[in-house]
Parts: structure tokens; C-alpha cells; sequence
């Protein structure tokens, strides 16, 4: 049986696509080889034909150390009928980190000592990738990968600071403006870009997970600040290097999808008016503006306001999660058509099953009233994986425990049935629900 989100999810798109292609204006379109997407106007296209997708967030795909589990994983990907699927293309670990990578089964692509990297390009390196890359293939599935992490998991951005740049007095966003910094991850963007680009099974490249002026350890610097284009800027010079590398796949950003208003949204907090971080160009990110590099095939944003507005959602507030994130999906929606481009809510997520059971199916059907019929909740979870054991540590709290993927409270599919015990007669009055609420 399909899962509570995907079948769900799949059908509203079904039944709207067409409607979204028909609305939408086309441009001239790249001549992509067989297999490979690629845009025309608003929309996707396979093979000379729309293409709309519900997808899917498995960051933790290449961290499995057994091809039967990557396999399995991907049928059940396929068995909920997403299409695309999202995963990481980086972990980068300091020497020193080598033993106990060895001695978990830690996947690995960069090992960083003194202002260098070298490549793992071995059985537990980027070989683990390649059996990703050949098992989306085998499973008639596209991939979005990423290069690089914005955030400290999994060897972000900030490594590159702290070996080439040096920690002290630095900022995060030195990252995206020194030469060296620039080069060094360029060599990486190259080494990945090659060895993939000939897959149909890649969807898109995307430069870097949720880029902003700070992380998780270091802040932004004065040089990074609304108005200062620094993402844009950074973004225009490695989308145009990966096009010179690649002519036939799609670049995307990979913000979050923050805006830089003339007249910034504002809400009231502790007696106090606050300009809204998502919309006063605080992050770096110009969301409308970024649309505008030729190399930037479509877009996609994150909305996760749970997590966003902590202060403001709580039980008795006049803060609704849904709500917020109808205006969002608007927000994002109106920007790409303007750009005349494509746009993916790439990844959100609620926690608690009664908030995603009641707010999902509004925010999806949302997306799909403004024109994208693409849709990537994260995250997908399974049950049944086997390696160690079923119960293995990978890195900082994420872990394969009783045969379960990584779960973050946002973790949907067979996991999410099976844990929260949905019934099968619950998942046939939610889907019910979903198809009429068209």
C-alpha cells in the first residue's frame, strides 16, 4: 500500500498538472539528450513531454553501506510514486577522523588536512555514490544532488573556512568571496560533475543546501548584509562554472527561498514590531532577484515555520502554521512566474502526525492552485533496512535503529505509518479527503 504522504500527494498532482502546464508560458527550451529534464517556461519536461512530480528527501542515501538496503530503499521510493528524489553529493571528515570512520562505516568523499583535501574515491567514498547514481537508474528515478551543506553536518561549508582561511576573526560568509575558498570547492563541484554528468538518472545539480550569510558556528560578516548581492553574486559564478562543465543538466540554488522586500513583513513579538528574517534580506538570499541568473534553470524554497517562528507558535497564539504557509507558497509562486520559470517546494515539513494529516493536504493543494506540480516533503523514512544489524550510529544523532532510516520528527512513508500506527482504513479516509478537496 502506498504511503499516507505519496499517494496523497500523487494524485492531487495528477489530477492538476495539466492545468498547471496549460497556464504557463513556454520559452525557448535546451536541446537536452534522451532521457535528461529540462525546462520550457513554468515547466519540466522528459523526452518532449510535461513532467510533474511528487518527490522525495533521502539526504542519508549514500551513507548506507549495503547495496540490498540502497536498492530496497529506491523500490520503496518508486512503490510510493515519487519521481525525484533529493540526496547529498558531500561529507567531508578531518584526518583525524579517519580511524573511526573506518571502524563505523562513516561514507566519505573529502579528507581535509592543512589547506587541502584529497578524494575518497574508494569502496566507502564515492563508489557508495555511484551505486546511488546506479540504482536511481535501475529504478527509473531522477536525483537532485547537492554539493556542499550550508550548515556544520556532514563537512559544511565551514571546513573549507577554518583549512584555507583560518577560524579566527573569520565569517561564514568568507566562504563564498575568498578565491582560494572559491577554487577549492570548485575542484569538488568538477570532480562530481564529471563523474556523473553523462546519467540521465541526475535531475539537477544544485550548489549548496540552504545557503546564508551565517551557520552554525560562525556569523555574518559586514560584507553580507541586505542589499550586498553576496549569495547572488556567488551564485551567478559557480551556476555559470557547472554550466561550462555541463551543458545538459539543470542548476538550481538550493535556498531556502528568503526574500529581500522593499517593505519587509513585520509581526509582533514581546511588545515589540520585528522585520521578519524571511523577508528582509538578512539571510543573504534576494529570492525574486537570484531568478534572475541564466544559469539558474528553475527554483525551489523550504518552508519549515514550526521551526521559524518558535517564539510566535504556540498553543493560544493567533499564529497558524497553515496560514503562514499559504502566504509562502504564494510569495515563492508569484516570484517564479514573474521569472518564468519552474518551482519546487523542495523540502518542508510539520511536525506531529495530526499537523501533517491536517495541513499537508492545504498546502499541497495550494502549490498546485499557483502552478507548480512539484512537491519534495522532507523527509522519506523506511522500515526493513538490514546492514549491521538493522541498528547502526552514522554521524552526530542520525542512526539506523530497529531497521528505520534516520527519523527527525519530519519522516513520512512506511516509517510514519508503521511507527504512529496508521491504519489502513486511516489512509484510505485520508486520501479520500485529499482528492476532494479538489
Amino acid at each position: 500500500m502506498r504511503s499516507l504522504l505519496y499517494s496523497s500527494l500523487l494524485a492531487l498532482c495528477g489530477a492538476l498538472w495539466a492545468r498547471a502546464f496549460a497556464q504557463a508560458a513556454a520559452t525557448q527550451k535546451r536541446s537536452v539528450p534522451p532521457g535528461f529534464v529540462t525546462t520550457n517556461g513554468r515547466n519540466f519536461e522528459l523526452d518532449g513531454k510535461p513532467f510533474a512530480f511528487v518527490g522525495a528527501n533521502a539526504y542519508w542515501l549514500p551513507l548506507l553501506n549495503t547495496e540490498r538496503d540502497v536498492d530496497y530503499t529506491m523500490q520503496q521510493i518508486q512503490a510510493s510514486g515519487a519521481k525525484v528524489v533529493r540526496t547529498w553529493a558531500f561529507n567531508a571528515i578531518n584526518e583525524t577522523e579517519l580511524p573511526s570512520a573506518t571502524e563505523t562505516g562513516l561514507t566519505y568523499y573529502q579528507v581535509w588536512n592543512s589547506s587541502d583535501w584529497v578524494v575518497n574515491d574508494g569502496p566507502q567514498g564515492l563508489q557508495r555514490l555511484d551505486y546511488v547514481v546506479s540504482s536511481a537508474e535501475k529504478h527509473g528515478l531522477k536525483l537532485i544532488v547537492t554539493f556542499g551543506n550550508n550548515w556544520a553536518a556532514y563537512g559544511g561549508i565551514e571546513l573549507y573556512i577554518n583549512w584555507i582561511y583560518g577560524a579566527e576573526n573569520a565569517t561564514h560568509d568568507i566562504f563564498f568571496t575568498d578565491p582560494a575558498i572559491i577554487a577549492s570547492y570548485q575542484r569538488y563541484i568538477k570532480t562530481i560533475v564529471e563523474r556523473y554528468k553523462e546519467s540521465s538518472a541526475v535531475f539537477a545539480w544544485e550548489l549548496v543546501n540552504e545557503a546564508r550569510c551565517t551557520g552554525d558556528i560562525l556569523s555574518a560578516g559586514p560584507n553580507c548584509v541586505p542589499g550586498s548581492n553576496t549569495l547572488k553574486t556567488w551564485y551567478s559564478q559557480q551556476s555559470d562554472f557547472v554550466r561550462s562543465l555541463d551543458a545538459n543538466h539543470m542548476i538550481t540554488a538550493g535556498g531556502e527561498g528568503q526574500f529581500f522586500s522593499a517593505h519587509p513583513a513585520e509581526y509582533w513579538f514581546d511588545g515589540s514590531l520585528v522585520s521578519d528574517y524571511n523577508f528582509n534580506g538578512q539571510a543573504g538570499e534576494d529570492f525574486a532577484g537570484d531568478l534572475e541568473l541564466p544559469n539558474l534553470d528553475f527554483a525551489g524554497y523550504h518552508m519549515y515555520p514550526q521551526t521559524w517562528y518558535p517564539e510566535l507558535d504556540f498553543p493560544g497564539s493567533n499564529f497558524s502554521v497553515e496560514e503562514w504557509g499559504l502566504g509562502w507558497i504564494s510569495d515563492h509562486a508569484s516570484a517564479a512566474a514573474k521569472a518564468n520559470k519552474p518551482l519546487i517546494i523542495e523540502e518542508f515539513g510539520v511536525t506531529g502526525l495530526q499537523n501533517k494529516t491536517d495541513i499537508y493536504p492545504s498546502w499541497v493543494q495550494h502549490a498546485l492552485d499557483t502552478g507548480h506540480a512539484r512537491v519534495m516533503p522532507w523527509q522519506f523514512g523506511v522500515l526493513g533496512l538490514t546492514e549491521d544489524g538493522g541498528n547502526r550510529a552514522i554521524k552526530y544523532s542520525d542512526q539506523i535503529f530497529r531497521g528505520a532510516s534516520p527519523n527527525d520528527g519530519k519522516t513520512h512513508s512506511t516509517l510514519t505509518r508503521h511507527k504512529y500506527g496508521i491504519s489502513s482504513q486511516r489512509l484510505r479516509v485520508f486520501k479520500a479527503n485529499a482528492l476532494d478537496s479538489h
